[in-house]
C-alpha cells in the first residue's frame, strides 16, 4: 500500500473511531426527562382580525409537544443570531411549524436556516439535537439542505390521505417503534391531513444529489398527476420531516375536508410526538439559571381563541 492510501486509511479509521465513540458516550448518557422544544414563531398571517404584534406560533403544536412530555419555548424571528445561539443551548430540540409564508426571504426561514446550521455543527461534534419540520417545516428543510427551492404545485390543499410507505419506513427512525397495526392503518386509511399547495415532487428529489444523500424518503403520496414525497429523516442527523399534520387531528376543530378525528388518526398523532420528543430527551441542553427557564417558556403568554371556524383554533401572538 502506498503511503498516501494508508494515510487516507489512517485518518478514515480514526473518524469512524470517533464517531462510534460519539455514539456510544450519547447511548451512555442519562435521558433527560424535563426537555424542552423551541417552536419557530412566524409573521402574522395577513388580514388576521386577532393578531397583535408581528409575529404567532398556532397553539396546536404546543399541545402536541405538551401532549407527549415536554415544554416548549417560543423561538421569536427578529432576533440576532447571538439570541438564537443562546436559545439553541438552552433548548433539547427544534419544531418548523406549517404556515404560509416565504421559505427563501421570510424572518421564519431566516431563523430556521440559523438553527439547521447550529444544529449541523452540534451533531457533527457529538451533540444530539433533533429538528422536526412539519408541512411548511418540511419545506423549509428540504431548501436548506438544497439551496435552492425545488417544490413544485400539487393538488393537495384539504384532503387525508393514506401513506404509501416506502421499503425503507419499518427500518427507519421514526417509524420503527409504531406497532405494526397503526403501520398498516397509516398504509391504507386516509388518515394524514394535507392542507398545502407545494410539494416536493419525489422526481426534484431523485434529481438532487444533496438531498438523496441527506434523507430517506419514508413515504411518499399522489394527487393524481404527482408522486410527492410525504415523510422523510436524515440519514446522519435526526431531523424529521412529515408533508402532513399529525398536531391537527387531536387539536385543530374546523369542519373542512382532509380533517380526521378517528381514534387511529389520534394514535398516529401521539407515537408521532412521542418519538419526537423521545429524540429531544437525548439532549442535554438547559438554561442558565431556573428564572431564565421560566421566563421563556410559553406559560408566560396566552393564546387566543380565533373561533371555530378558524384554520387555527388557538394562536399565540409575539413583538
Amino acid at each position: 500500500m502506498c503511503r498516501s492510501a494508508a494515510a487516507v486509511l489512517a485518518v478514515l479509521t480514526a473518524l469512524l473511531c470517533a464517531m462510534q465513540q460519539c455514539a456510544a458516550a450519547r447511548r451512555n448518557q442519562p435521558l433527560n426527562y424535563r426537555p424542552i422544544i423551541g417552536v419557530l414563531a412566524q409573521e402574522n398571517i395577513p388580514d388576521d382580525q386577532y393578531a397583535h404584534g408581528f409575529s404567532y406560533i398556532a397553539a396546536s403544536y404546543v399541545k402536541f409537544l405538551e401532549g407527549a412530555g415536554a415544554r416548549v419555548v417560543p423561538v421569536r424571528i427578529n432576533r440576532t443570531e447571538e439570541e438564537y445561539a443562546h436559545i439553541f443551548n438552552a433548548i433539547n430540540g427544534l419544531l418548523l411549524p406549517g404556515g404560509d409564508v416565504n421559505i427563501q426571504t421570510s424572518q421564519y426561514s431566516r431563523a430556521a436556516k440559523i438553527f439547521y446550521d447550529l444544529a449541523l455543527k452540534a451533531n457533527d461534534a457529538g451533540d444530539y439535537f433533533p429538528i422536526w419540520g412539519t408541512c411548511q417545516g418540511f419545506q423549509q428543510l428540504s431548501v436548506l439542505t438544497a439551496n435552492k427551492n425545488l417544490l413544485t404545485i400539487t393538488d393537495t390543499k384539504a384532503v387525508a390521505l393514506p401513506l404509501t410507505l416506502t421499503p425503507a419506513a419499518q427500518s427507519s427512525r421514526l417509524f420503527r417503534s409504531f406497532p405494526k397495526d397503526l403501520l398498516q392503518s397509516l398504509a391504507v386509511e386516509n388518515i394524514t391531513g394535507n392542507f398545502h399547495k407545494w410539494s416536493l415532487s419525489l422526481q426534484n428529489y431523485s434529481r438532487n444529489a444533496k438531498l438523496k444523500r441527506f434523507y430517506k424518503v419514508l413515504s411518499t403520496n399522489n394527487d393524481g398527476k404527482k408522486e410527492f414525497i410525504s415523510t422523510m429523516e436524515a440519514q446522519r442527523y435526526p431531523f424529521y420531516a412529515v408533508q402532513w399534520h399529525p398536531e391537527k387531528t387531536p387539536f385543530e376543530w374546523v369542519d373542512k375536508p382532509g380533517m380526521t378525528h378517528s381514534p387511529t388518526a389520534i394514535r398516529v398523532s401521539f407515537y408521532t410526538s412521542s418519538f419526537f420528543i423521545s429524540e429531544a430527551m437525548k439532549n442535554q441542553h438547559h438554561f442558565p439559571s431556573l428564572v431564565e427557564e421560566e421566563r421563556a417558556l410559553i406559560y408566560n403568554f396566552s393564546p387566543v381563541f380565533r373561533g371555530m371556524n378558524s384554520i387555527f383554533i388557538q394562536n399565540y401572538y409575539f413583538d
